[in-house]
């Protein structure tokens, strides 16, 4: 077309939609920051739950604080019973991430405060919401084999606590204290696609349900969600480290994509997968299944020096390049992987509805109504001329 417009469609990159207090990615030095703290220390020295705490109610906190609000996650985790017979009435060949999406609507009805959008409310519900995930993504695994959900432990903290319902037995302390590493830095990332979403939702005065169930639907399109799926089924193809570096330059050969090499933000290396690396190395280990780590760094390596060679340019690691190995280790099933993701990052989703709604700062965020470019329709930019059917 003549008027054809189609080069404005960036997928708002480089459009600021709103501010915010949450969340910032300096993608040129590989900084990612929660509420003010660089994510890397939070995730060497605090739990998910202060880590949750610090999202939701805007502050790290203390001991009684954090105790108390671990009280209230411990007394939200069990799902409703008709929750429960729901999932259990869907073929069990669902996508984790559509059952997933569709329980999150239907928690709204067994909310009895629903109509009380106080902030206290809205965090309280977000407290709840953040813990009852993890137990639907672990009951919906149990469901769908044909086995009874384990009810969570409430002396088990909420890393350890879905370990323990998705298969039924307690973990290693360590082993639960990598996959609360791998919630932390997980928990929130920006304006990612996901996030916009619960926050494009959120400006309507629609519930933290309907945001959040809205994200998981952004979520599990495969150009936002399940990089890290793509990651494990590359390495299992690979299937050894000495086909590393001939599976590398035919997928350069071939025009395609090294998975988990490269972001729309870093310019450098994501600082999350630095920290996975060691764990996903160690859960390697532990299992006797050293190969994934190695076919990892192996790849890294060789991905990196082939880009720069062929291209010229530098590619960096990302988050999902060791989380998949790590999360395989773990012996989370691989349709998982994303769901896993939105168990931490309802934290990150529910925080930013919550400020989209209550942000303190003046003018308040106004539903988001963008602009767009019309480019005409098969009459070009005239208007059409409305036919009668019997003369078409």
């Amino acid at each position: 077309m003549e008027n054809d417009k189609s080069t404005v469609n960036t997928g708002l990159r480089g459009v600021t939609v709103a501010s915010t207090r949450i969340s910032h990615v300096d993608g040129k030095a590989g900084k990612l920051i929660y509420r003010g703290f660089l994510a890397k220390d939070l995730a060497e020295s605090a739990t998910f739950e202060e880590v949750a705490h610090l999202l939701i109610y805007e502050g790290l906190p203390d001991a009684e604080t954090l105790d108390g609000f671990r009280r209230q996650l411990a007394a939200a985790r069990p799902l409703p019973e008709g929750l429960i017979a729901a999932l259990k009435s869907l073929p069990p060949d669902s996508r984790p991430m559509d059952v997933l999406q569709a329980a999150v609507c239907l928690l709204a009805a067994d909310d009895a405060e629903l109509t009380d959008q106080s902030l206290a409310a809205e965090q309280l519900r977000a407290t709840r919401l953040v813990a009852k995930l993890a137990t639907l993504v672990a009951a919906w695994h149990r469901i769908r084999q044909n086995l009874a959900p384990v009810m969570p432990d409430p002396d088990l903290d909420h890393a350890a606590n879905f370990l323990y319902m998705l298969s039924g037995q307690r973990p290693e302390r360590d082993v639960a204290r990598f996959f609360d590493v791998a919630l932390v830095l997980h928990a929130e990332h920006a304006f990612n696609a996901s996030t916009f979403t619960a926050r494009q939702v959120a400006s309507t005065r629609a519930h933290l349900y309907a945001a959040v169930s809205a994200a998981v639907g952004s979520l599990s399109g495969e150009l936002h969600g399940g990089a890290n799926v793509r990651v494990m089924e590359m390495l299992k193809a690979i299937g050894s480290p000495e086909n590393v570096e001939a599976y590398v330059h035919r997928i350069l050969d071939e025009g395609q994509k090294i998975m988990g090499l490269g972001h729309a933000v870093y310019k450098v290396d994501d600082p999350r997968a630095h920290i996975l690396a060691p764990m996903s190395r160690e859960m390697g280990r532990r299992v006797g299944q050293p190969q994934w780590y190695e076919m990892s760094k192996l790849l890294e390596s060789k991905g990196k020096a082939a880009f720069k060679a062929r291209k010229g340019v530098e590619i960096f690691v990302n988050v999902d390049f060791y989380s998949a190995s790590l999360f395989y280790a773990m012996g989370i099933p691989m349709d998982l992987f994303t769901p896993v993701f939105a168990v931490s990052r309802v934290s990150g989703w529910s925080a930013h509805v919550i400020e989209e709604r209550f942000a303190l700062a003046a003018p308040k965020p106004a539903l988001y109504r963008p602009g767009s470019d019309y480019v005409g329709d098969y009459c070009g930019p005239a208007e059409c001329t409305y036919v009668p059917m019997e003369k078409r």
